[in-house]
């Protein structure tokens, strides 16, 4: 399996800039896979060590930062003799061991030649426990569930993938067929490597469902690690309710959803704990949509996402079907699953922080707010066949943008006063590319 992240990783070695590598995201999102198959592809040798369950291994953070005392008890644990540059260290499942985040800025004022790399599923919990993060002395990346480049690449459609990298829309509008066809199939597997391992592998819809599910139950299972009686069952009664709410005409996360009486205070914790393991997306509103898009920010109005799109159809219950059925799974559960997509493809290929906005009416609301260069660019995730747009049209009159964006089941076309991009091509508006 190809993950764009491997091309990242290969610059990081070859940086004369290197410092100890933070692979930071969700569980199950193949952090594993990704630092061991690197190691064994560009060093002589790998030091693997995982924290999960290993006393012994976490022993090694308690006394000291001493450096040559720290390499000499990996080399012992790990049973490989450490030497720098052609020996890649990788510390695993390091959110059950804090303390070799401290130890991180020593291995970079000290010990600078060893390449390190760590990996954890909870890091940002860590520092909120009191765990010094070590700022400025560490290099970082951030791992996703597959986009829909890499799962064009993992069912062998390269030259589709490499057609959208060339931005060439009088190529990449000829197969436009191909492209929603491979992009429903996205919508339902998701970016799991699990189970897009097992779609490219058996093509069974039943057996990726069933992967899904079990997916969402270890992810429960796991709650219990970190919480227990009401502060569970809080975790629980958010997590199952993100779907249900993500189906409603407005998406806003609404606290009396999950039982009567309910606050966002009450459940304040518990949300963040979500947003900090990078099991749920959260995008907030913002009162303006003006610069600076931050200043604006909404704390109290928000949407909340999951982590992956095929695991939000696998809790509404996305029937396969739709798969063939003449954009169906565009417009299923009021656009959740195409507005999950769009958000997921945003987070993983650009650095734009997306934002919402909406009145007392529905109006001008948008979909999305980014913040690109000195413009803010409304995005709407339009799911139906009607060409119209007039809640952006709207907008784009009340509000004079530079630009708008819709993402659609449309060629590409510029309007104008907007851009519609095809919804298999959200990773074209890159950082790189104006819209």
């Amino acid at each position: 399996m190809k993950r764009d992240a491997m091309q990242k990783l290969i610059e990081w070695k070859n940086s004369k800039q290197r410092k100890t590598l933070i692979v930071n995201g969700a569980m199950r999102v193949g952090k594993t896979w990704l630092m061991k198959h690197f190691g064994e592809d560009n060093y002589s040798k790998v030091a693997y060590i995982s924290f999960h369950g290993n006393n012994r291994a976490k022993a090694i953070f308690d006394n000291s930062f001493d450096i040559k005392r720290i390499i000499l008890s990996l080399q012992i644990e790990s049973k490989v003799t450490i030497a720098p540059e052609d020996t890649l260290i990788i510390l695993d499942d390091i959110h059950e061991c804090p303390k070799v985040l401290e130890s991180l800025k020593y291995f970079c004022e000290n010990a600078p030649e060893y390449h390190v790399i760590v990996s954890g599923s909870q890091l940002g919990l860590s520092v909120k426990r009191g765990i010094s993060y070590p700022v400025g002395k560490v290099n970082l990346l951030y791992l996703y569930p597959l986009t829909f480049k890499e799962f064009l690449q993992a069912i062998g459609e390269d030259p589709l993938s490499q057609a959208l990298d060339s931005k060439d829309y009088s190529v990449i509008d000829i197969f436009a067929d191909k492209y929603l066809f491979n992009l429903k199939n996205y919508l339902y597997v998701g970016g799991m490597p699990e189970v897009v391992n097992s779609f490219v592998k058996d093509h069974d819809y039943d057996r990726v469902r069933a992967i899904q599910e079990s997916i969402i139950e270890k992810i429960k299972a796991d709650f219990k690690l970190y919480f227990h009686g009401k502060a569970l069952f809080k975790l629980n009664l958010i997590f199952d309710s993100i779907a249900l709410q993500l189906s409603k005409e407005n998406k806003k996360f609404i606290f009396s959803k999950l039982k009567k009486g309910a606050r966002a205070c009450d459940f304040e914790n518990s949300i963040e704990w979500l947003v900090s393991s990078g099991l749920v997306y959260k995008v907030s509103k913002v009162s303006e949509p003006i610069l600076l898009l931050v200043a604006y920010k909404d704390f109290y109005a928000y949407k909340l996402f999951l982590l992956d799109v095929g695991l939000l159809g696998a809790m509404i219950g996305v029937d396969p079907v739709s798969i063939i059925e003449d954009n169906q799974l565009f417009s299923s559960f009021n656009g959740s699953l195409a507005e999950q997509y769009v958000l997921q493809e945003l987070k993983a290929q650009t650095t734009y922080i997306p934002y919402y906005f909406s009145t007392r009416t529905a109006r001008y609301e948008q979909d999305f707010l980014l913040q690109i260069e000195n413009m803010v660019v409304p995005v709407e995730v339009k799911i139906s066949s009607n060409l119209n747009s007039p809640r952006l049209k709207a907008f784009y009159d009340k509000f004079h943008p530079e630009k708008s964006i819709r993402f659609s089941a449309l060629p590409f076309k510029d309007q104008g006063w907007m851009c519609n991009y095809p919804m298999y091509a959200v990773c074209n508006l890159s950082q790189t590319s104006k819209p």
